[in-house]
Protein backbone atom coordinates (compact mmCIF):
# COMPACT_ATOMS: atom_id res chain seq x y z
CA UNK A 1 0.00 0.00 0.00
CA UNK A 2 1.33 3.35 -0.80
CA UNK A 3 1.05 5.71 2.39
CA UNK A 4 -0.06 9.17 2.12
CA UNK A 5 2.73 12.42 2.58
CA UNK A 6 0.68 13.15 5.83
CA UNK A 7 0.64 9.56 7.17
CA UNK A 8 4.42 9.15 5.73
CA UNK A 9 5.82 12.33 8.02
CA UNK A 10 4.04 11.47 10.51
CA UNK A 11 5.11 8.09 11.11
CA UNK A 12 8.69 9.12 10.02
CA UNK A 13 9.02 11.69 12.46
CA UNK A 14 7.68 10.50 15.50
CA UNK A 15 10.91 9.19 16.30
CA UNK A 16 12.36 13.16 16.16
CA UNK A 17 10.22 13.53 18.57
CA UNK A 18 10.99 10.35 21.16
CA UNK A 19 14.35 9.62 20.56
CA UNK A 20 17.45 11.05 19.43
CA UNK A 21 18.40 10.64 15.48
CA UNK A 22 21.73 9.70 14.00
CA UNK A 23 22.23 12.04 11.31
CA UNK A 24 25.18 11.94 8.81
CA UNK A 25 27.81 14.65 9.51
CA UNK A 26 27.40 15.93 6.18
CA UNK A 27 24.54 17.83 8.15
CA UNK A 28 27.17 18.61 10.84
CA UNK A 29 29.10 19.98 7.49
CA UNK A 30 26.98 21.95 6.33
CA UNK A 31 26.87 24.98 9.08
CA UNK A 32 25.12 28.30 7.98
CA UNK A 33 27.34 30.62 5.97
CA UNK A 34 28.54 33.70 7.61
CA UNK A 35 27.10 35.44 4.55
CA UNK A 36 24.18 33.79 3.49
CA UNK A 37 19.97 34.23 4.46
CA UNK A 38 18.79 31.92 7.65
CA UNK A 39 16.11 30.24 5.99
CA UNK A 40 13.51 30.05 8.47
CA UNK A 41 9.80 28.30 9.46
CA UNK A 42 7.64 29.75 11.97
CA UNK A 43 5.25 27.39 14.31
CA UNK A 44 2.61 29.20 16.45
CA UNK A 45 0.87 32.16 14.72
CA UNK A 46 -0.73 34.12 17.55
CA UNK A 47 -0.25 37.21 18.74
CA UNK A 48 3.52 36.94 20.10
CA UNK A 49 4.55 35.14 16.44
CA UNK A 50 2.68 37.96 14.69
CA UNK A 51 5.87 40.13 16.14
CA UNK A 52 8.35 38.03 15.82
CA UNK A 53 7.85 37.50 12.26
CA UNK A 54 7.89 40.90 11.61
CA UNK A 55 11.00 41.49 13.35
CA UNK A 56 12.71 38.73 11.41
CA UNK A 57 11.36 39.68 8.04
CA UNK A 58 14.23 41.28 6.10
CA UNK A 59 16.54 40.79 8.83
CA UNK A 60 19.05 38.56 7.02
CA UNK A 61 16.21 35.62 6.41
CA UNK A 62 14.04 34.18 4.10
CA UNK A 63 10.72 32.88 5.67
CA UNK A 64 10.19 29.72 3.54
CA UNK A 65 6.83 28.73 6.08
CA UNK A 66 4.22 29.36 8.88
CA UNK A 67 2.38 26.79 10.58
CA UNK A 68 -0.49 26.88 13.21
CA UNK A 69 -3.34 24.68 14.05
CA UNK A 70 -6.25 27.62 13.59
CA UNK A 71 -6.36 28.31 9.54
CA UNK A 72 -6.99 31.71 9.90
CA UNK A 73 -3.74 32.64 11.47
CA UNK A 74 -2.05 29.97 9.47
CA UNK A 75 -3.46 31.64 6.24
CA UNK A 76 -2.88 35.59 7.53
CA UNK A 77 0.98 34.78 8.32
CA UNK A 78 1.39 33.05 5.07
CA UNK A 79 -0.46 36.21 2.85
CA UNK A 80 1.78 38.61 5.49
CA UNK A 81 5.00 36.75 4.13
CA UNK A 82 4.38 36.50 0.29
CA UNK A 83 3.20 39.98 0.72
CA UNK A 84 6.39 41.39 2.10
CA UNK A 85 8.32 39.64 -0.19
CA UNK A 86 5.88 40.75 -3.39
CA UNK A 87 6.27 44.28 -2.13
CA UNK A 88 9.89 44.29 -2.54
CA UNK A 89 9.76 42.19 -5.98
CA UNK A 90 11.31 39.19 -4.77
CA UNK A 91 10.76 36.48 -6.79
CA UNK A 92 9.46 33.48 -4.38
CA UNK A 93 7.63 29.87 -4.66
CA UNK A 94 5.55 31.67 -1.97
CA UNK A 95 5.36 30.66 1.71
CA UNK A 96 3.91 27.09 2.46
CA UNK A 97 0.90 26.87 5.22
CA UNK A 98 1.22 23.84 7.36
CA UNK A 99 -1.71 22.70 10.09
CA UNK A 100 1.35 20.07 11.55
CA UNK A 101 4.48 21.22 12.45
CA UNK A 102 6.34 17.88 11.60
CA UNK A 103 5.70 18.70 7.93
CA UNK A 104 7.47 21.92 8.18
CA UNK A 105 10.10 20.03 10.15
CA UNK A 106 10.63 17.70 7.43
CA UNK A 107 11.76 20.61 5.27
CA UNK A 108 15.66 19.98 4.80
CA UNK A 109 15.81 23.50 3.46
CA UNK A 110 14.80 25.41 6.40
CA UNK A 111 17.71 26.87 9.01
CA UNK A 112 15.66 27.69 11.72
CA UNK A 113 12.74 27.62 13.33
CA UNK A 114 10.49 30.17 15.50
CA UNK A 115 8.72 28.45 18.07
CA UNK A 116 5.62 30.49 19.83
CA UNK A 117 3.29 28.04 20.53
CA UNK A 118 1.47 27.50 24.15
CA UNK A 119 4.14 26.38 26.75
CA UNK A 120 2.86 22.40 26.25
CA UNK A 121 4.47 22.02 22.94
CA UNK A 122 7.80 24.53 23.06
CA UNK A 123 10.05 20.98 24.20
CA UNK A 124 8.30 18.58 21.55
CA UNK A 125 9.00 21.11 18.67
CA UNK A 126 12.53 22.13 20.00
CA UNK A 127 13.47 18.58 20.35
CA UNK A 128 12.29 17.42 16.65
CA UNK A 129 14.24 20.74 15.27
CA UNK A 130 17.61 20.18 17.43
CA UNK A 131 17.26 16.34 16.05
CA UNK A 132 16.93 16.98 12.53
CA UNK A 133 19.70 19.59 12.37
CA UNK A 134 17.65 23.04 13.06
CA UNK A 135 18.43 26.15 15.16
CA UNK A 136 15.85 27.18 17.26
CA UNK A 137 13.95 30.25 18.95
CA UNK A 138 11.51 29.52 21.37
CA UNK A 139 9.57 31.71 23.36
CA UNK A 140 9.78 31.45 27.13
CA UNK A 141 9.44 29.61 29.50
CA UNK A 142 11.03 27.38 27.48
CA UNK A 143 9.95 24.57 28.56
CA UNK A 144 6.82 23.17 30.42
CA UNK A 145 8.13 21.15 33.51
CA UNK A 146 11.81 20.70 35.42
CA UNK A 147 12.49 16.98 32.84
CA UNK A 148 11.84 18.73 29.71
CA UNK A 149 14.41 21.50 30.52
CA UNK A 150 16.65 18.26 31.24
CA UNK A 151 16.24 16.34 27.93
CA UNK A 152 16.16 20.07 26.41
CA UNK A 153 19.34 21.55 27.82
CA UNK A 154 21.26 17.54 26.63
CA UNK A 155 19.90 17.10 23.75
CA UNK A 156 20.38 20.94 21.89
CA UNK A 157 23.84 20.31 23.01
CA UNK A 158 24.34 16.59 22.21
CA UNK A 159 23.34 17.42 18.65
CA UNK A 160 25.27 20.61 18.49
CA UNK A 161 22.68 23.22 17.83
CA UNK A 162 21.83 27.08 18.54
CA UNK A 163 18.90 27.50 20.97
CA UNK A 164 17.91 31.45 21.66
CA UNK A 165 15.15 31.50 24.48
CA UNK A 166 12.63 34.74 23.74
CA UNK A 167 13.87 36.03 27.31
CA UNK A 168 14.27 39.37 25.70
CA UNK A 169 15.19 41.48 28.71
CA UNK A 170 18.82 39.97 28.82
CA UNK A 171 18.99 42.08 25.31
CA UNK A 172 17.46 45.19 27.36
CA UNK A 173 20.42 47.31 28.81
CA UNK A 174 18.30 48.94 31.82
CA UNK A 175 18.36 45.00 32.74
CA UNK A 176 22.15 44.63 32.00
CA UNK A 177 23.45 47.39 33.47
CA UNK A 178 21.78 46.40 36.88
CA UNK A 179 22.77 42.94 36.63
CA UNK A 180 26.41 44.67 36.49
CA UNK A 181 25.98 46.42 39.22
CA UNK A 182 25.00 44.30 41.29
CA UNK A 183 28.03 41.95 40.48
CA UNK A 184 30.80 44.60 40.83
CA UNK A 185 29.23 44.97 44.42
CA UNK A 186 27.78 48.73 44.00
CA UNK A 187 25.57 47.37 46.58
CA UNK A 188 27.61 45.62 48.51
CA UNK A 189 27.21 41.83 49.61
CA UNK A 190 23.92 40.58 48.09
CA UNK A 191 21.16 39.66 50.74
CA UNK A 192 17.79 38.95 49.04
CA UNK A 193 16.10 39.71 45.82
CA UNK A 194 12.56 39.99 45.89
CA UNK A 195 10.49 39.27 42.00
CA UNK A 196 6.98 40.56 40.78
CA UNK A 197 4.95 38.80 38.57
CA UNK A 198 1.35 37.02 38.64
CA UNK A 199 -0.19 33.89 40.77
CA UNK A 200 0.75 29.83 40.07
CA UNK A 201 -0.97 27.75 37.65
CA UNK A 202 -4.67 26.46 38.46
CA UNK A 203 -6.25 23.31 36.91
CA UNK A 204 -8.06 24.06 33.96
CA UNK A 205 -11.93 24.02 34.84
CA UNK A 206 -13.57 26.03 31.84
CA UNK A 207 -16.88 24.54 30.35
CA UNK A 208 -17.01 23.35 26.82
CA UNK A 209 -18.07 25.59 23.92
CA UNK A 210 -19.47 25.43 20.72
CA UNK A 211 -16.02 25.38 18.22
CA UNK A 212 -16.09 26.57 14.63
CA UNK A 213 -14.33 25.02 11.64
CA UNK A 214 -11.00 25.50 10.96
CA UNK A 215 -9.15 24.46 14.53
CA UNK A 216 -7.20 21.46 14.78
CA UNK A 217 -8.24 20.97 18.16
CA UNK A 218 -6.43 17.43 18.94
CA UNK A 219 -3.40 18.75 17.86
CA UNK A 220 -3.40 21.81 19.91
CA UNK A 221 -4.18 19.87 23.03
CA UNK A 222 -1.09 17.65 22.12
CA UNK A 223 0.05 15.84 25.30
CA UNK A 224 -2.36 17.66 27.58
CA UNK A 225 -5.86 15.58 28.79
CA UNK A 226 -8.37 15.57 26.14
CA UNK A 227 -11.08 18.34 27.36
CA UNK A 228 -13.65 20.21 25.67
CA UNK A 229 -12.97 23.57 23.33
CA UNK A 230 -13.26 26.66 25.29
CA UNK A 231 -12.14 29.86 23.66
CA UNK A 232 -10.40 31.16 26.36
CA UNK A 233 -7.79 28.99 25.60
CA UNK A 234 -7.50 29.25 21.82
CA UNK A 235 -9.59 32.53 20.87
CA UNK A 236 -10.48 32.21 16.42
CA UNK A 237 -9.67 33.97 13.81
CA UNK A 238 -6.83 37.12 14.68
CA UNK A 239 -7.25 38.01 18.53
CA UNK A 240 -5.06 41.06 19.63
CA UNK A 241 -4.62 39.49 23.26
CA UNK A 242 -2.15 37.32 24.90
CA UNK A 243 -4.86 34.24 25.40
CA UNK A 244 -5.17 32.62 28.91
CA UNK A 245 -4.30 29.73 28.35
CA UNK A 246 -0.87 30.53 30.62
CA UNK A 247 -3.17 30.37 33.62
CA UNK A 248 -3.84 26.74 33.54
CA UNK A 249 -1.21 24.40 34.79
CA UNK A 250 -2.49 22.14 31.72
CA UNK A 251 -0.83 24.37 29.18
CA UNK A 252 1.32 26.99 31.30
CA UNK A 253 1.92 27.27 34.58
CA UNK A 254 0.30 30.88 35.81
CA UNK A 255 2.19 34.30 36.15
CA UNK A 256 4.61 32.20 37.57
CA UNK A 257 6.12 31.12 34.52
CA UNK A 258 4.67 33.58 32.04
CA UNK A 259 6.00 36.97 33.78
CA UNK A 260 8.24 34.57 36.21
CA UNK A 261 10.23 33.42 33.52
CA UNK A 262 11.63 37.07 32.71
CA UNK A 263 12.07 38.84 36.21
CA UNK A 264 13.42 35.10 37.83
CA UNK A 265 16.02 35.12 34.67
CA UNK A 266 17.03 37.99 35.79
CA UNK A 267 17.70 37.75 39.28
CA UNK A 268 19.90 34.85 37.98
CA UNK A 269 21.82 36.11 35.71
CA UNK A 270 22.34 39.44 38.36
CA UNK A 271 23.42 36.74 40.52
CA UNK A 272 25.80 34.75 38.62
CA UNK A 273 23.45 31.78 38.88
CA UNK A 274 23.32 31.05 34.93
CA UNK A 275 25.17 27.54 35.15
CA UNK A 276 23.42 26.75 38.51
CA UNK A 277 20.39 27.87 40.43
CA UNK A 278 18.98 27.44 44.04
CA UNK A 279 19.44 24.67 46.71
CA UNK A 280 16.03 24.94 48.58
CA UNK A 281 12.11 26.23 47.89
CA UNK A 282 10.12 27.17 50.48
CA UNK A 283 6.12 27.60 50.09
CA UNK A 284 4.40 30.93 51.41
CA UNK A 285 3.92 31.14 54.77
CA UNK A 286 0.24 30.55 55.11
CA UNK A 287 -1.08 27.83 52.63
CA UNK A 288 -3.01 28.94 49.81
CA UNK A 289 -1.42 32.55 49.54
CA UNK A 290 -0.24 33.56 45.88
CA UNK A 291 2.96 35.04 47.27
CA UNK A 292 5.58 34.68 49.57
CA UNK A 293 7.29 31.50 48.09
CA UNK A 294 11.31 31.69 48.05
CA UNK A 295 13.97 30.16 46.09
CA UNK A 296 17.16 29.87 48.18
CA UNK A 297 20.81 29.57 47.54
CA UNK A 298 23.81 28.35 48.64
CA UNK A 299 25.11 31.25 49.86
CA UNK A 300 21.66 32.34 51.52
CA UNK A 301 21.07 34.73 49.11
CA UNK A 302 16.93 34.29 48.32
CA UNK A 303 14.69 35.20 45.61
CA UNK A 304 11.14 35.73 47.05
CA UNK A 305 8.10 36.11 45.07
CA UNK A 306 6.27 39.26 45.97
CA UNK A 307 4.59 42.53 44.40
CA UNK A 308 6.43 45.02 43.59
CA UNK A 309 9.12 47.00 41.62
CA UNK A 310 9.59 43.78 38.96
CA UNK A 311 13.21 42.40 39.91
CA UNK A 312 14.98 43.99 43.06
CA UNK A 313 18.30 43.20 44.53
CA UNK A 314 18.95 44.28 48.21
CA UNK A 315 22.48 44.62 49.12
CA UNK A 316 24.27 45.63 52.52
CA UNK A 317 25.23 48.72 51.06
CA UNK A 318 22.46 50.00 48.88
CA UNK A 319 19.65 48.78 46.35
CA UNK A 320 18.94 48.15 42.66
CA UNK A 321 15.50 47.82 41.07
CA UNK A 322 14.59 47.06 37.61
CA UNK A 323 12.18 46.56 35.45
CA UNK A 324 11.01 47.40 31.58
CA UNK A 325 12.09 51.32 31.15
CA UNK A 326 12.31 51.78 34.71
CA UNK A 327 15.52 51.65 36.93
CA UNK A 328 16.56 53.06 40.17
CA UNK A 329 20.31 52.23 41.70
CA UNK A 330 21.13 53.95 45.44
CA UNK A 331 23.71 53.70 48.26
CA UNK A 332 22.58 53.87 51.61
CA UNK A 333 20.14 56.39 51.07
CA UNK A 334 21.73 58.34 48.18
CA UNK A 335 19.81 57.87 45.03
CA UNK A 336 22.45 57.67 42.29
CA UNK A 337 20.08 56.93 39.49
CA UNK A 338 16.68 57.33 39.54
CA UNK A 339 13.37 56.57 36.87
CA UNK A 340 10.53 55.13 37.53
CA UNK A 341 8.60 56.34 33.99
CA UNK A 342 6.35 58.91 36.87
CA UNK A 343 5.00 61.61 34.68
CA UNK A 344 7.63 63.51 36.77
CA UNK A 345 10.56 61.64 35.54
CA UNK A 346 9.48 61.90 32.03
CA UNK A 347 9.29 65.97 31.68
CA UNK A 348 12.94 65.65 33.19
CA UNK A 349 14.80 62.97 32.05
CA UNK A 350 14.63 59.23 30.48
CA UNK A 351 15.37 55.30 31.98
CA UNK A 352 18.04 55.23 28.98
CA UNK A 353 19.69 58.39 30.30
CA UNK A 354 19.69 57.29 34.15
CA UNK A 355 21.37 53.93 33.08
CA UNK A 356 23.80 55.99 31.31
CA UNK A 357 24.64 57.85 34.69
CA UNK A 358 25.01 54.45 36.55
CA UNK A 359 27.01 52.82 34.26
CA UNK A 360 29.40 55.91 34.00
CA UNK A 361 30.06 56.22 37.51
CA UNK A 362 30.08 52.51 39.01
CA UNK A 363 31.08 50.43 35.22
CA UNK A 364 34.14 52.41 33.93
CA UNK A 365 36.12 50.12 35.26
CA UNK A 366 34.26 47.05 36.21
CA UNK A 367 35.98 44.25 36.43
CA UNK A 368 32.88 42.40 35.31
CA UNK A 369 31.19 42.44 32.03
CA UNK A 370 27.93 40.52 31.06
CA UNK A 371 26.99 39.73 27.18
CA UNK A 372 26.11 42.69 25.48
CA UNK A 373 23.47 42.06 22.94
CA UNK A 374 21.85 44.99 21.36
CA UNK A 375 18.88 43.32 19.64
CA UNK A 376 17.36 39.81 20.80
CA UNK A 377 16.60 38.34 17.21
CA UNK A 378 19.88 39.79 15.62
CA UNK A 379 21.81 38.18 18.76
CA UNK A 380 19.68 35.05 17.87
CA UNK A 381 20.92 35.16 13.94
CA UNK A 382 24.55 36.15 14.84
CA UNK A 383 25.03 33.10 16.38
CA UNK A 384 23.25 31.17 13.93
CA UNK A 385 26.17 32.12 11.58
CA UNK A 386 28.88 32.13 14.06
CA UNK A 387 28.10 29.15 16.25
CA UNK A 388 28.61 30.80 19.27
CA UNK A 389 25.93 30.65 22.23
CA UNK A 390 23.61 32.98 22.25
CA UNK A 391 22.70 35.50 24.90
CA UNK A 392 19.87 32.95 26.49
CA UNK A 393 21.26 29.78 25.34
CA UNK A 394 19.36 26.42 26.09
CA UNK A 395 21.51 26.39 29.25
CA UNK A 396 19.91 30.06 30.24
CA UNK A 397 16.39 29.13 29.50
CA UNK A 398 16.33 26.02 30.74
CA UNK A 399 17.63 26.63 34.43
CA UNK A 400 15.59 29.83 34.48
CA UNK A 401 12.25 28.04 33.37
CA UNK A 402 13.49 25.25 36.56
CA UNK A 403 13.42 28.05 39.57
CA UNK A 404 10.15 29.11 37.82
CA UNK A 405 8.49 24.94 38.04
CA UNK A 406 10.23 25.00 41.33
CA UNK A 407 8.40 28.06 42.56
CA UNK A 408 5.49 26.48 41.46
CA UNK A 409 5.96 23.17 42.74
CA UNK A 410 6.09 24.73 46.33
CA UNK A 411 2.82 26.61 45.37
CA UNK A 412 1.28 23.16 44.42
CA UNK A 413 2.33 21.23 46.72
CA UNK A 414 2.68 23.12 50.26
CA UNK A 415 5.97 21.87 51.09
CA UNK A 416 9.94 22.63 51.47
CA UNK A 417 11.94 21.10 48.94
CA UNK A 418 15.84 20.52 48.81
CA UNK A 419 16.97 21.00 44.83
CA UNK A 420 20.26 19.93 43.28
CA UNK A 421 21.17 22.11 40.46
CA UNK A 422 24.20 20.45 39.36
CA UNK A 423 22.40 16.57 39.25
CA UNK A 424 19.28 18.04 38.99
CA UNK A 425 16.99 16.58 40.72
CA UNK A 426 14.98 17.08 44.14
CA UNK A 427 17.20 15.50 46.80
CA UNK A 428 16.76 14.95 50.94
CA UNK A 429 14.06 12.98 50.36
CA UNK A 430 12.03 15.91 49.42
CA UNK A 431 9.37 15.54 47.26
CA UNK A 432 8.61 13.16 44.49
CA UNK A 433 10.33 12.43 41.04
CA UNK A 434 6.90 12.80 39.07
CA UNK A 435 6.50 16.24 40.23
CA UNK A 436 9.06 16.99 37.80
CA UNK A 437 7.15 15.47 34.81
CA UNK A 438 3.48 15.36 33.61
CA UNK A 439 1.47 12.59 32.15
CA UNK A 440 1.48 12.74 28.72
CA UNK A 441 -0.83 11.70 26.22
CA UNK A 442 0.55 9.63 23.61
CA UNK A 443 1.90 9.50 21.53
CA UNK A 444 3.49 13.08 22.53
CA UNK A 445 6.28 11.94 25.28
CA UNK A 446 9.33 13.21 26.05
Amino acid sequence: MTLSRRLFLTRALAGAITAPVILPSRIWAAETKPNSLVTMGFIGMGKQSRGLLSGFLGNDTKVLAVCDVDTTRREDAKKKVDDYYAKKGEATAGCAAYNDFRELIARKDIDAVCIATPDHWHTFIALAAVRTGKDVYCEKPLTHNIHESIVLMREVSAHRRILQTGSMQRSMKEFRVACELVLNGAIGKVQRVECSFGDPGVPCDLPEEEMEPGLDWNLWLGAAPVRPYNSVLSPRGLHNHFPHWRRYREFGGGGVTDWGAHHLDIAQWGLGMDGSGPVRVLPPPTAGEKRGAKLIYANGVTVEHKNGFGVHFYGAEGEVKVNRGKFVFQRGEKIIASYTNSPEDRKVTSCAAQVQKAEREFLANAKIKLYESKNHLSNFLDCVKSRRPPITSEQVGARSAICCHLLNLAYYHGQPLNWDPVRLMLVGGTGKPEWLTRDYRRPWVV
